[in-house]
């Protein structure tokens, strides 16, 4: 690779992990503000709803359903055990936000 590619790639690489990092800060305050409640991020534990600490690192949801963006996603937009639907509530951006935060759990 030459040095002009491999900088832009560099270049880019660090501009797509600073945006993610972006969205996880803005999912992080989201999810304090409407999870939270049910859901402790630095735990395991059951408070409300699960802990959520290591969600997708877990071999399976609650539901037996794999630990992946669009199944967690599909929970969020559904709801379900107590959990309201948040599929209207959250517009497409914070839904990312959101996902992006509990991946850094």
């Amino acid at each position: 690779m030459k040095p002009l590619s491999l900088c832009l790639a560099a270049g880019v690489a660090l501009a797509l992990a600073a945006d993610r990092a972006g969205e996880a800060t803005k999912g992080k305050g989201l999810f304090e503000r409407d999870c939270a409640t049910c859901h402790p991020a630095a735990s395991t534990e059951k408070k409300l709803g699960p802990g959520l600490k290591g969600l997708f690192k877990k071999r399976k949801l609650q539901n037996g359903q794999r630990p992946t963006e669009a199944n967690v996603r599909a929970r969020v937009e559904k709801g379900g055990g107590g959990m309201p639907s948040y599929k209207e509530l959250l517009s497409a951006e914070e839904k990312a936000g959101l996902l992006a935060y509990l991946k850094t759990l």
